[in-house]
């Protein structure tokens, strides 16, 4: 794999920040990363505020508001392949502006909508810049990533847990106002973080495409049927993201004793630690191999955290309370290890001529996982109980057994150098 790595400064220049691993040495490393984070605090700001800018600044019904964001989620996903593909052969800085610029448009022209149709136009735009946008960062992060690639994958995630909750905190002021110039104020700000976010990437210089082997063809992630179930089995493990956001508050409030703030604490928590310490858990997963046990160590601890969520329904609430914590810590492990394998496979598994179109197909599996979340997760895990929880649980470590087999059998049919 080629890749362009950052100038190296002597160590004695260097500051404490750097020794320390809290920010990359000065060159594209840095620049990517704060891109990430000024890029995440708009989107934290947003993502917690939305629902709320839409019923009552908008003034839509809650309904409507779901519908519309279902189906910009769905429409979004169509994005990824194509501009990943785009951004493969005219070079990713370019395609990745210039769907940052959309986005900033697209995200001001929310201060016009009052209507339900122009509201699913404005966010289905939205999201295909948002798909978009992500299957043209895959090129830029793989090409600047440097010698140890995996850790700075991890790093960066790190970065965008850290500014989501910024962001989040930010807008927790705005919502406290609850008026409409409160909640404009957000949606211009995000606008604002994607303008400031194409100005940092302009510091960027041009990352040529990689050329294509002559018989690679245009589609080639379409014929990689190990990609596509690498890609299959990741995204329904994907659906482990949306447990402590979506179900966990609704198991806690409908089902347990515990008490309703338990529910931000869990959140908070669970944040914290994939900021802290995701770099740490991506160590040593920079092989095909690594990543596939990684994955099934991950389906355990999910099976194991849903196991003791699950078993607090009726008891008393301090003892609810202690099995949450540790079911979250359990669920958190298990994260940590999702992530830094589905990133080294996504990465890994790709052709270097390709990776725009292979991070788009990774993104629609995600995407799509990310959609069906909440109704599965309502239906097994809210409605059905802790049944529901252990059947979950058990799907998850199932996929986490099969992913070893389905990553050694990828690796043995890759084609061309990644």
């Amino acid at each position: 794999m080629t890749t362009t790595t950052q100038s190296t400064h002597p160590a004695q220049h260097r500051s404490w920040l750097v020794h320390r691993g809290l920010i990359p040495d000065r060159g594209p490393q840095r620049v990517i990363a704060l891109a990430t984070f000024v890029n995440m605090i708009g989107t934290g700001v947003f993502m917690t505020s939305a629902a709320l800018f839409f019923t009552r600044s908008v003034g839509l019904p809650l309904a409507q508001v779901a519908l519309g964001m279902g189906v910009a989620a769905l429409v979004g996903m169509l994005a990824g392949m194509p501009v990943g593909h785009l951004a493969d052969r005219r070079g990713p800085r370019e395609i990745y502006l210039l769907t940052l610029i959309v986005r900033a448009v697209a995200m001001a022209s929310l201060v016009f909508v009052h209507t339900f149709w122009l509201f699913v136009a404005v966010v289905c735009l939205t999201q295909l810049a948002n798909a978009a946008g992500g299957a043209a960062r895959g090129p830029l992060v793989r090409g600047f990533g440097g010698t140890n690639l995996t850790e700075f994958r991890s790093y960066l995630r790190s970065v965008a847990n850290l500014a989501g909750c910024c962001g989040a905190l930010a807008a927790g002021m705005a919502v406290q106002l609850d008026t409409r110039a409160a909640y404009l104020a957000l949606v211009l700000g995000n606008a604002l973080s994607f303008v400031a976010c194409a100005a940092v990437i302009t510091r960027l210089p041009a990352l040529p495409p990689v050329p294509a082997p002559a018989e690679a063809g245009r589609w080639v992630v379409l014929r990689d049927r190990p990609y596509l179930v690498v890609t299959a089995l990741d995204a329904v493990m994907s659906l482990q993201g949306q447990v402590l956001v979506f179900a966990l508050p609704l198991w806690i409030t409908l089902r347990t004793d515990a008490p309703r703030w338990f529910i931000g604490v869990a959140v908070a928590v669970n944040t914290a630690l994939v900021a802290a310490l995701q770099v740490r858990a991506s160590r040593g997963i920079d092989t095909g191999l690594a990543a596939g046990r990684a994955l099934r160590r991950s389906g355990l601890a999910f099976l194991v955290g849903m196991a003791l969520m699950a078993a607090t329904a009726g008891l008393p609430g301090w003892v609810a309370v202690a099995l949450l914590t540790v079911g979250i810590a359990a669920h958190t492990v298990g994260e940590l290890w999702h992530a830094a394998a589905s990133l080294e496979l996504q990465f890994r598994l790709a052709p270097a001529h390709a990776q725009g179109q292979y991070t788009g197909v990774s993104g629609f599996g995600t995407g799509l996982a990310n959609v069906v979340a909440p109704t599965v997760l309502g239906l097994l895990c809210v409605t059905w109980g802790a049944p529901g929880w252990l059947l979950m649980g058990a799907v998850f470590g199932v996929v986490g057994l099969l992913s070893p087999l389905v990553v050694r059998w990828a690796e043995r049919t890759r084609r061309y150098a990644v």
